[in-house]
């Protein structure tokens, strides 16, 4: 579009930014004498009606949204066709400008960029308005390390996507373009809370943190394949400048479940000051982190701290101050007894085994007996008493085998 003018009030001049969904240009409101920005809805959204008339109502109602945090919405019209809303000029950059010009940014600066985003949507959410459409090029970042001076964030597109998703309006770039940044739930089609744009804000600060998307992959399917069984790996891993505590509080904010993660935009903004002081916001039924999943599951007052407070609560508990099991009584007399039947069972054995043996060698000594004396006899030799002695030494020799036994067995 050429530099032109809008209803006979606002000058359009340079463009600012192109998208799937809308051309933004910067201008001049002649009446008041200001410099705004003018997005221009893309003709393929201009040309369906019913996405024109939500998109008209969201507009009005984001424009009731005044917060520092938030750009402004100050108008909404057409002409010749083209839709368009007015909105307060922000001169300052993206913040997929930043990740592409600068990739990953100081953990401070990064947590303070998610502060100020909560601050936003904590507002828009007490209204009931839900962003749906978190990522770094709806997050504008006016001074700080990058611009000089103070750092202050700006959320904008408040409203469009609420419109789109209602009139299930899927051209390219609507909806590939933000994926990445769609909360499990959302992928299932259940409906926005604020605890989708927690999950999303917590994507951009993952990219913020690593210059890099917690999930990836080349459709939608994949990707909710991998937020479904993959875990992100803390931030820590691809950027060792961070700190493990505010590495936990945005992987926090990553929670598939819900319920796992914060609740709140204000409980995220918390969680990140907690983690850039070095306080652990891990999860009371995080596995491993906790007795509570030792002893059986999580308990009613786990669950209550892990959707309620991003305090120390959620840190772990030492083991040192883990409830100690109690040592069981001695076993009772009767559980000692118990054991004897075992030897005597095994000494029993061992009796009926002498036996046996000792009747075989009876047995084999009369035999032996009979035959000496007999082979004797016919060589006219007394061995009475020899044989006498051989089988009464054996016998004895059992004896006192069975006797020792006997004994180790009492």
């Amino acid at each position: 579009m050429e530099a032109g003018t809008l209803s006979g009030r606002y000058e359009t001049a340079e463009r600012l930014g192109s998208g799937g969904m809308s051309n933004v240009y910067k201008a001049t409101d002649r009446i008041l004498e200001r410099t705004v920005a003018v997005k221009i809805l893309a003709e393929h959204l201009s040309d369906d009606e019913r996405f024109v008339a939500r998109f008209r109502r969201e507009a009005l109602a984001v424009a009731k949204l005044i917060h520092p945090n938030i750009v402004q919405v100050y108008d909404t019209g057409v002409d010749d066709g083209r839709h368009y809303i007015v909105m307060e000029y922000v001169e300052g950059r993206s913040g997929a400008q930043i990740l592409q010009r600068h990739g990953p940014v100081d953990p401070e600066i990064a947590a303070e960029i998610g502060i100020q985003a909560c601050a936003g949507l904590d507002y828009a959410h007490r209204r009931g308005i839900i962003h749906r459409d978190v990522k770094p090029g709806n997050l504008m970042v006016v001074g700080g390390p990058v611009g000089g001076g103070e750092m202050t964030v700006k959320l904008t597109d408040f409203g469009i996507a609420r419109a789109i998703e209602q009139t299930r309006i899927t051209q390219v770039g609507s909806v590939v373009g933000t994926a990445a940044y769609l909360a499990p739930e959302q992928v299932r089609g259940e409906e926005a809370t604020p605890a989708t744009d927690v999950y999303a804000l917590g994507v951009v600060l993952y990219q913020f943190l690593t210059g890099r998307l917690p999930y990836e992959g080349s459709s939608l399917a994949e990707l909710a394949v991998r937020q479904q069984n993959e875990k992100p790996l803390p931030p820590s891993t691809y950027n060792d400048e961070v700190p493990s505590s505010l590495g936990t509080s945005v992987l926090r904010a990553l929670e598939g479940d819900p319920n796992r993660r914060y609740a709140s935009a204000d409980e995220l903004a918390t969680g990140l000051r907690l983690g850039l002081e070095g306080e652990d916001v891990t999860l009371p039924h995080e596995e491993g982190a906790t007795p509570t999943r030792a002893l059986g599951g999580e308990t009613a007052t786990t669950r209550q701290l892990g959707r309620d407070t991003a305090q120390t609560e959620y840190r772990p508990v030492s083991p040192t101050r883990r409830p100690q099991p109690r040592v069981a009584p001695p076993p009772p007399p009767p559980v000692a007894t118990a054991a004897a039947p075992k030897k005597r069972s095994g000494f029993s054995r061992f009796m009926r085994f002498v036996l046996a043996m000792l009747a075989l060698v009876l047995v084999a000594a009369a035999v032996a007996t009979a035959v000496i004396i007999t082979t004797d006899k016919a060589a006219g030799v007394k061995v009475t008493k020899v044989a006498g002695d051989t089988v009464d030494k054996v016998v004895e020799e059992f004896k006192d085998l069975v006797n020792n036994n006997k004994e180790e067995g009492e």
